[in-house]
C-alpha cells in the first residue's frame, strides 16, 4: 500500500492517520499554505509552518493549530514529517513524508523565482513527487519578475500622467504583498481593498516589513485616489466598490495574462503575467531535481503534463483533486 493515498477527502497517510490539504473535514490536517483551496475550515487539528499560522487564524478563526519551522521534524506514529520552502506565498511549504525509507513530497503550489518574501524554493529529493500543474503547458514561460515590475510601474506612471487611477487586481494573499515593494518605489500613495488590508495588517503584526498602505474607506474622497494606486482582489471587479475610483485603468496580475485573449476577456486595460506558480520550464526542472521515480500531477493541466513526462521516460499519473479554485473574499 502506498504511503500517500488519494481519497475523496484529500491526500491521506494511513500509517500516520493524517491528511494533507484535505478538502473535507478530518481529524488531523497538515496544511501546505493558507489559500482557501488548500486550507479549509472544519479540521480538528492543523499543522503548518510558523508563517502560515497567523494567516490561518485570520481566515479560519480559532482552531487547534500547531506550527513548526523549516526542516523541523515531527513524528506521527513513526512517520517523519518536515516542511520545506515552496516559494508560492508567505509560509507556503512542501511537505516531506518519510516512513521506512520511502519518501513522498507533496508540493502544494510552488514557484521557483525568489520574490524576496515567500522564501527561496527548495527542491527536495524523494521517491514520489506530487506536483501542481496549474501552468503545465509549454506556452507558459514567465519573463523575469523584474521586467514585469518595470512594466507595471511604467503603466502606473502613464496612468498618473493621464490623471487616471491605477486599479491592480491581485490575490489578497500572495500577489498583493509581492507587488508592494516595486510599487512603493514610485512614491505614490497605495490604497488597498479591505481583504488586502486585513492580510497586510496580520503580516505586519507578525513581524513582516511591508510598505505603507491605506485602507479604502467610505470617508475618503474620490480626489484622494486620482492618479494613485489601488490594489484589490479580482472579486471587486465590476462591483459598485469600483465607482469611487473613476476615471481608472485596470491592470490584472495573473499568469493567465500570458494568453493575450484573457486580457480582453477580463475587460482589463493591461495584463501582467506575474504568477505565484511555476511555469512549464519550472515544473520540468523541479520534477528532474527531485529525482522521483514516479510523479503525480494535480490541479491544472495535469493530463497534458503527465503525458509529456511519460513521453520523456518519467513515470507519471494525473490525479483529480479539489485544488486550484482559490476563492477571494468579497467583503470590503
Amino acid at each position: 500500500m502506498a504511503l500517500i493515498e488519494f481519497t475523496n477527502k484529500g491526500l491521506f497517510c494511513r500509517q500516520g492517520n493524517f491528511f494533507i490539504d484535505p478538502w473535507k473535514p478530518v481529524e488531523k490536517a497538515i496544511i501546505t499554505h493558507a489559500h482557501s483551496d488548500h486550507a479549509r475550515y472544519g479540521h480538528q487539528y492543523y499543522l503548518c509552518h510558523h508563517f502560515t499560522k497567523p494567516i490561518l487564524q485570520l481566515r479560519l478563526g480559532d482552531n487547534n493549530y500547531q506550527s513548526i519551522d523549516w526542516n523541523e521534524p515531527v513524528y506521527i506514529n513513526n512517520v517523519k514529517i518536515t516542511l520545506h520552502p515552496a516559494g508560492h506565498i508567505i509560509g507556503s511549504a512542501q511537505i516531506r513524508v518519510e516512513y521506512q525509507g520511502e519518501v513522498w513530497v507533496i508540493s502544494g503550489d510552488y514557484k521557483l523565482e525568489n520574490d524576496g518574501l515567500s522564501g527561496a524554493f527548495e527542491p527536495v529529493p524523494c521517491n514520489f513527487f506530487i506536483t501542481e500543474s496549474t501552468f503545465g503547458l509549454p506556452i507558459y514561460k514567465w519573463k523575469p519578475q523584474q521586467e514585469i515590475y518595470t512594466d507595471i510601474k511604467n503603466w502606473v506612471l502613464k496612468n498618473n500622467a493621464d490623471k487616471k487611477t491605477s486599479v491592480i487586481f491581485a490575490y489578497s494573499l500572495g500577489k498583493a504583498q509581492r507587488i508592494l515593494p516595486p510599487l512603493a518605489e514610485l512614491g505614490l500613495p497605495i490604497f488597498v481593498h479591505g481583504a488586502v488590508y486585513n492580510t497586510h495588517q496580520t503580516l505586519i503584526n507578525n513581524g513582516w516589513q511591508l510598505p505603507l498602505v491605506h485602507r479604502v474607506t467610505n470617508d475618503l474622497k474620490k480626489e484622494e485616489f486620482l492618479g494613485n494606486i489601488i490594489i484589490a482582489p479580482g472579486s471587486a471587479e465590476g462591483s459598485p466598490w469600483m465607482k469611487k475610483f473613476s476615471p481608472y485603468s485596470i491592470g490584472v496580475c495573473s499568469g493567465w495574462m500570458q494568453v493575450r485573449g484573457n486580457v480582453k476577456r477580463r475587460n482589463a486595460d493591461a495584463g501582467f503575467a506575474l504568477s505565484d506558480h511555476a511555469d512549464w520550464d519550472g515544473l520540468l526542472q523541479t520534477v528532474k531535481q527531485t529525482g522521483a521515480e514516479k510523479v503525480f500531477a494535480t490541479h491544472g493541466f495535469q493530463a497534458a503534463f503527465s503525458r509529456y513526462l511519460n513521453e520523456q521516460g518519467i513515470a507519471a499519473e494525473e490525479v483529480k483533486t479539489e485544488y486550484g479554485s482559490e476563492e477571494e473574499p468579497v467583503s470590503e
